[in-house]
């Protein structure tokens, strides 16, 4: 699998929230049960300090760790779900780029109807709603790690326009923006 551009805080945000668009791309593996899960797992959340993320199935069982009983990460459930983990892949290494589908279908070597049509039965989205929900994910964790503006925030992430990226965030987070960065830098 190729290198994936999450970081280790971005990657302990998704498991916390149970984030099942990441399933396949990347595993959990808690260092004191010598389990690992996908990032959808519902069981205990582990300490911090117990986890290590590892990002394909083998080299997380090479390195000694047992898959979870209840998340069941090592089934695929089905035919298309390499397919779609390759997509998702993707667009999480490209969001900053100006992406339409006949790009993403290249990468992948199937058709844009094709594509669109198995995404979208895989994942409930087409690729272009689940990429929009990548950027506004990483704008989430901009707004709370780093003090770029909205503006540096909406290009840095791969929108075209600032109103497409206000009005994006506000439709996923319900909240502007600002008032996210506001809600969540008083948390820290």
């Amino acid at each position: 699998m190729a290198h994936l551009s999450l970081s280790f805080e971005e990657m302990w945000e998704k498991i916390i929230a149970c984030d099942r668009k990441y399933d396949g791309l990347f595993f959990t593996a808690v260092k004191t049960t010598r389990i690992y899960c996908r990032p959808s797992c519902r069981s205990r959340k582990p300490k911090k300090i117990n986890v290590e993320f590892y990002l394909d199935v083998n080299t997380v069982e090479k390195a000694g760790f047992r898959a979870c009983k209840r998340c069941q990460p090592h089934t695929e459930h089905s035919p298309y779900i390499r397919l779609v983990q390759k997509v998702v892949a993707f667009l999480i290494n490209h969001y900053k780029e100006k992406l339409v589908l006949q790009d993403i279908a290249d990468y992948v070597g199937i058709s844009p109807f094709y594509l669109d049509r198995i995404f979208k039965q895989e994942t409930s989205e087409t690729p272009r709603t689940y990429l929009e929900k990548i950027r506004v994910d990483k704008a989430a964790y901009l707004l709370k790690s780093t003090d770029l503006t909205n503006l540096e925030i909406c290009y840095e992430t791969g929108f075209q326009s600032p109103s497409n990226f206000y009005k994006s965030f506000r439709s996923l987070n319900q909240c502007s923006p600002s008032e996210y960065r506001k809600l969540h830098k008083n948390r820290n």
